[in-house]
């Protein structure tokens, strides 16, 4: 759904997958820094919002999600993801149980494939699966109660009515700043910083949206076998940009180690207020992590997000270059 900020004073559409909300309004930077105040919202409202309810919801997610929600308390917000039979992630969401239903915020375009997945798992028990999207927005902004996740420098994301309309006495910031501060925090997205072949050890889900010590679900062989053997082909880095060059690099970009050999690609990347040009990228588990990068063409450092020594058992020294041998 278009948001409507987008018909205002300087409004630039972002790019997909956030095609349908406001990159900036004219004052990037200015946006950020409102934003970390406290002084502005972000209209989020093309992310889609799936509702659960019934008495079995929580045990019946439980059986099927990658978190412990079983006992779930009231407004405990929480992560999870829906994995393939292989443990390929096909969808994270963000959770919250009002004592009556859950409430799912996903990525956009995502919704309704959701829903009609768990609608198809209902069988015999007690739960209802509607997509309300059109119904329900996400904003992120100052605190503001209710169905609220905390997130990046301070903010929290709300789900909230549409027919509420937008914060009063608040600046709208575009999906721009907001992005900055999501990746100079480290925090993966769903679709742009993962493939079809992402598992959850590689980007860090397994830290916030993944329970290891829980029953059966989709996908947790995989889980299981890379957190005890510790082997996750690629790894998710921190990049900084050479700021000298007046581009970005693309989603989807190359990330290669000097000489031309690929290595990975680029998730997502932005201008930061105070830290210029950041990135983050999907690399192969195997290189230094003090190698030289060049992202899109773009020279980068790399700083560490998910080890390459990550599992249980993994004991792997990748920490600087081998020496030369002659």
């Amino acid at each position: 759904m278009e948001s409507p900020l987008l018909q205002s004073p300087g409004a630039v559409a972002a790019d997909e997958p956030d095609q349908e909300v406001a990159a900036h309004y004219g004052e990037p930077a200015q946006e950020q820094r409102a934003l970390e105040r406290g002084t502005a919202f972000v209209d989020r409202g093309n992310r889609g919002v799936v509702r659960v309810s019934g008495p079995d919801r929580l045990s019946w997610l439980h059986s099927l999600l990658s978190q412990h929600l079983d006992g779930l308390k009231p407004f405990e917000p929480t992560e999870a993801l829906l994995l393939s039979p292989q443990g390929h992630i096909e969808h994270h969401m963000f959770l919250i149980d009002d004592g009556e239903a859950v409430w799912a915020h996903v990525e956009p375009g995502r919704a309704p494939a959701l829903a009609e997945f768990l609608d198809r798992m209902r069988f015999m028990l007690r739960v209802e699966v509607a997509d309300v999207s059109d119904e329900y927005a996400v904003i992120t902004g100052p605190e503001g109660g209710g169905l609220a996740w905390p997130d990046v420098a301070g903010t929290f994301t709300r789900i909230v009515p549409r027919s509420d309309g937008f914060p009063d006495g608040l600046r709208p910031a575009g999906i721009w700043a907001y992005e900055a501060l999501r990746i100079a925090e480290r925090r993966p997205r769903f679709g742009l910083d993962t493939d079809h072949r992402t598992i959850p050890h590689e980007v860090g889900f397994v830290e916030t949206a993944v329970h290891l010590n829980k029953g059966c679900y989709r996908g947790q062989e995989t889980v299981a076998r890379v957190h005890n053997l510790g082997r996750p082909p690629r790894r998710l880095v921190f990049l900084h940009l050479d700021g000298s060059v007046d581009r970005l690099p693309a989603h989807g970009d190359p990330v290669e180690v000097p000489g031309g050999r690929t290595i990975g690609f680029v998730g997502s990347a932005a201008r930061h207020h105070e830290l210029g040009p950041i990135a983050l990228a999907l690399v192969k588990r195997n290189v230094p992590v003090d190698a030289e990068l060049l992202a899109g063409g773009v020279a980068a450092a790399q700083e560490v997000v998910v080890s390459p020594d990550t599992g249980a058992n993994a004991q792997i020294d990748l920490r600087r270059r081998p020496a030369n041998r002659g």
